[in-house]
């Protein structure tokens, strides 16, 4: 990857968390369609850096069936159980690496929701 390739999603990642600029997040959703694997993976961790605020885009990815495999498991990374009805219509896809991603992200989910906090101390 290189630095100017960088460089755009760390601004794109800026302006989407100090604007909320959505065309912004769409950007670092549609990086993980890039051929560059270091480009997918900088924008899939700051998609699930931003956690809650990232599930509109990953919605709208679902939707769109778009760069279907990362977004599932992202889903899944950002513990969106609001689309875990869309994450378990995806098993059945006739994909099987978007059947595979979708049970990931259901698997991940399931062990956000009952994971318990740990307490130091």
């Amino acid at each position: 990857m290189g630095l100017v390739q960088a460089a755009r999603l760390f601004a794109l990642k800026s302006l989407w968390r100090a604007t909320g600029l959505q065309a912004a997040g769409r950007a670092l959703v549609r990086a993980l369609s890039s051929p560059d694997e270091g480009v997918r993976t900088i924008a899939g961790m700051f998609l699930v850096q931003a956690g809650e605020r990232a599930e509109p885009l990953v919605e709208e990815a679902l939707r769109r069936r778009e760069n279907l495999p990362m977004v599932l498991v992202i889903a899944g990374d950002i513990g969106a159980s609001r689309l875990e009805p869309q994450l378990r219509r995806f098993t059945a896809d006739p994909d099987p690496e978007v059947a595979k991603a979708a049970r990931d992200g259901l698997r991940i989910l399931a062990a956000q929701q009952t994971s318990v906090p740990q307490q130091n101390g």
